[in-house]
């Protein structure tokens, strides 16, 4: 139903199904969030093919924040050590960047910018100073860039940048699907004076069509295991940790 309507409403499905409890109807929307098939609304659930636009590559968020769980909590945890109470932080968008936002909602006294909408609505009730870059906001990533996020973060001092990639390889180093989300991400590792890359380890030895930046360009790269033998020479060649 969820796919054939593209929307389904709570009150339409307890018609639908006379025997099935309301408290079960919710349980299985929920399930299909977590598994990447709909994005729960106030009154029922959308398919998350309504959000996909003709063309694009990226693949849409909530696909991706139900992809390989395990590995992102992991990398989530490592990460946390490296978030310093008092800094001016970049929380770059995307679903493992997401999932460190979550164990930082306890700090207190930090900046944290970021270009993600659901990154910046879950951390603007804590004790912290949240700013959100503006610009055009993409339905897949949900993540603003463009001329005018460029402008904002010309007036902005980042003392760590946590950033994510949709690919990795040492011929092209991190690279992402959008052109505008590219040129944000350069200049974002340009400003840092620390920059931290979150990317596990299905990302690797994959190219997508815009490159950001190389391994010369970050200090941190936390995964879920350690990259073959090859990565790893290259990251000591560039004195990048690997954790």
């Amino acid at each position: 139903m969820v796919d054939i309507a593209q929307e389904v409403y709570l009150k339409q499905l307890r018609t639908v199904f006379p025997d099935v409890s309301e408290m079960t109807i919710r349980r299985d929307l929920s399930l299909l969030e977590e598994l990447g098939y709909a994005v729960r609304t106030h009154g029922g659930a959308v398919s998350i093919n309504k959000f996909k636009k003709a063309g694009e590559d990226e693949t849409e968020y909530i696909i991706r924040q139900a992809e390989n769980v395990d590995m992102k909590a992991a990398i989530a945890q490592k990460a946390r050590h490296f978030v310093e109470k008092g800094r001016s932080i970049y929380l770059d968008a995307g679903s493992t960047v997401m999932c460190l936002s979550k164990l930082l909602t306890e700090l207190k006294g930090c900046t944290f910018i970021t270009s993600a909408v659901n990154t910046a609505l879950k951390l603007a009730s804590t004790d912290n100073s949240v700013i959100i870059l503006g610009g055009t906001v993409n339905a897949n990533t949900f993540a603003c860039s463009g001329p005018e996020a460029m402008q904002m973060l010309e007036t902005m001092n980042i003392d760590i940048a946590v950033m994510g990639a949709s690919g990795y390889s040492n011929e092209k180093g991190f690279s992402v699907s959008s052109m505008y989300d590219a040129r944000l991400k350069t200049r974002i590792v340009e400003k840092a004076r620390k920059t931290i890359m979150l990317v596990d380890s299905s990302k690797i030895d994959r190219d997508k069509t815009y490159t950001f930046c190389g391994l010369k360009d970050i200090n941190i790269w936390v995964c879920d295991t350690m990259p073959d033998t090859d990565i790893l020479k290259k990251c000591e060649e560039n004195n990048v940790l690997v954790i």
